[in-house]
């Protein structure tokens, strides 16, 4: 059944972050906080495999040797820019507290209502982007199997413990977004992904890669670098690679 590995990802988070909840509650704040930084390095190394993609021969085919990087960096400015105006960083915010006022009915508190948004933004990016967050919902839609969402699924079991054992319940609520933008992608699959250019995937892949890095910043407590603003450079890249494509051709 196509969209059977999206939902298959939705319960793993939900169950992830019920099992994270549990343990929470039985560890210091340090190791809680420790919890979250190693999956900032984690996420670190995943992002700089992304990133490689900027290699990707089609690509480069496509495009040429040097135009890659600047597709990547266009894409950030003008996709940062979009978000800005948007204010998508701050809307998204804003539905992780109205979500967190609907569940604790405002029991939790000041630092509650924090933990609950912060968990609820950084998982959901976390899980919406990279290449099995596109990949695997492409191939769904073209009836080729839910292996790779299976295979997400169970790195974002263990990644929503290790995530909702430090920031809580806001972590299964991800499954919201996660749901929505790879359903999106599944339909996408299922309508046009078997005449998708690679090189327009690698395009995507490579700038998840960037968007990654900046995810990675803010659970090291580096930056609070509003990532959800950068979200429209995804829509961007391949947009821009297919353009340069056909002026080259």
């Amino acid at each position: 059944m196509i969209g059977l590995g999206t939902l298959l990802n939705m319960a793993a988070i939900v169950v992830g972050a019920g099992l994270g909840v549990l343990i929470g509650h039985r560890l210091p704040a340090r190791t809680r906080d420790l919890i979250t930084q190693a999956l900032g390095l984690i996420t670190l190394i995943v992002a700089a495999l992304n990133v490689v993609d900027l290699l990707d021969a089609d690509w480069v085919a496509d495009v040429g040797s040097s135009a890659p990087l600047l597709i990547v960096l266009g894409s950030v400015v003008i996709g940062g820019i979009i978000g800005s105006l948007l204010r998508l960083e701050e809307r998204v915010e804003s539905l992780g507290g109205w979500l967190q006022r609907r569940v604790s009915r405002g029991a939790q508190g000041t630092e509650g209502r924090a933990r609950f948004i912060e968990g609820f933004v950084d998982a959901s990016l976390l899980f919406c982007i990279g290449p099995l967050a596109v990949l695997g919902p492409l191939s769904d839609g073209l009836g080729r199997g839910v292996d790779q969402l299976a295979l997400k699924s169970v790195l974002d079991l263990f990644a929503s413990i290790a995530f909702a054992a430090s920031l809580g319940w806001g972590v299964a609520f991800s499954a919201i977004p996660v749901g929505i933008v790879q359903g999106l992608f599944t339909l996408l699959g299922a309508l046009v992904g078997s005449v998708m250019a690679a090189s327009a995937i690698a395009a995507l892949t490579a700038t998840g890669g960037v968007l990654l890095i900046g995810v990675s910043l803010r659970l090291l407590k580096v930056s609070r670098l509003p990532v959800a603003d950068l979200l429209p450079a995804l829509i961007i890249a391949p947009l821009l690679t297919l353009a340069v494509a056909a002026w080259m051709a």
